[in-house]
């Protein structure tokens, strides 16, 4: 086994490390918004929407932040023209939905 496999292996270990860690944060954020909107819901707990729209939409910009990061380790062990362009184009769409779910996110009133 060469250097280079071993780098790759590494990387590779990484950016699925990454993309799990990306897919647990917004299952979790998920989970944790429906929780919260059923107990408002049916038992009437003091929780408010607001709340657990902001709640959400953090755990889903965090957890795409994980996935770009992911992408870009992926790219760096095949960075051929059409992987590039591809990388461009899903951090650069995966970019813009962050930055108009923070920009929701923070419009959110703090009640």
């Amino acid at each position: 086994m060469d250097t280079y496999t071993i780098v790759e292996i590494i990387l590779r270990s990484i950016a699925s490390l990454f993309t799990i860690v990306g897919t647990i944060l917004i299952t979790y954020g998920g989970f944790r918004s429906t929780y919260k909107l059923i107990m408002l819901e049916i038992f009437k707990k003091p929780y408010e929407y607001n709340e657990i729209r902001r709640d959400l939409t953090n755990r889903i910009i965090f957890g795409l932040e994980f996935y770009i990061a992911a992408d870009i380790l992926e790219t760096v062990l095949a960075p051929t023209t059409e992987e590039l362009l591809l990388l461009g184009a899903v951090v650069g769409i995966r970019t813009v939905l962050g930055y108009f779910l923070g920009k929701e996110a923070k419009e959110y009133p703090l009640d």
